[in-house]
């Protein structure tokens, strides 16, 4: 116990910078936690290093390797099979369009339709059809301004024109 309690500092940087590395896995964002968990570790081994000399320190630097590889992949197990994975931590399933969900409005029913152009298409550009504004994407060509358009193909949000044919 006299030895815990003398090494205090080192043992609850040695903890707390495995914990802040676990929550850096599951955290999006910028990496705080794991900047300061890393930190945390490199002091625990410096502290140690300094005040037992370098042999203590290079076997902390293992020990501490070692229990951060063994949280780790303990933790990413139970992410995956475990306790966390039946937790509200982790995001689950998906949206599928049977449930209603869709990411883009559905413009398959313009195929066909006729618009105008309201900027240039190089090769993408502004459409106009009928009262609605369409990003629109040409097939490569470059179409000028006010020429009128006719949508062939839509694959999501993507809306492929091409000149319109005009009968006389």
């Amino acid at each position: 116990m006299d030895f815990i309690l003398n090494n205090l500092p080192i043992v609850i940087c040695i903890v707390v910078g495995i914990i802040l590395l676990i929550v850096e896995m599951f955290m999006p964002g910028f990496g705080i936690p794991g900047i300061a968990g890393t930190l945390l570790l490199v002091a625990a081994v410096v502290l140690t290093w300094r005040d037992h000399g370098p042999l203590a320190g290079l076997g902390v630097t293992v020990v501490v390797i070692a229990l951060v590889g063994i949280f780790i992949s303990a933790s990413l197990k139970s992410a995956a099979t475990g306790r966390i994975s039946r937790s509200s931590l982790i995001l689950k399933g998906s949206s599928t369009k049977e449930e209603g969900y869709q990411s883009s409005d559905d413009k398959k029913a313009y195929v066909g339709k006729t618009g105008v152009t309201l900027t240039v298409l190089r090769p993408s550009g502004l459409a106009d059809f009928g009262g609605e504004r369409f990003n629109v994407v040409s097939q490569g060509e470059f179409i000028d301004r006010d020429v009128q358009v006719e949508i062939i193909e839509v694959e999501g949000a993507r809306v492929v024109v091409e000149k319109a044919k005009i009968d006389v």
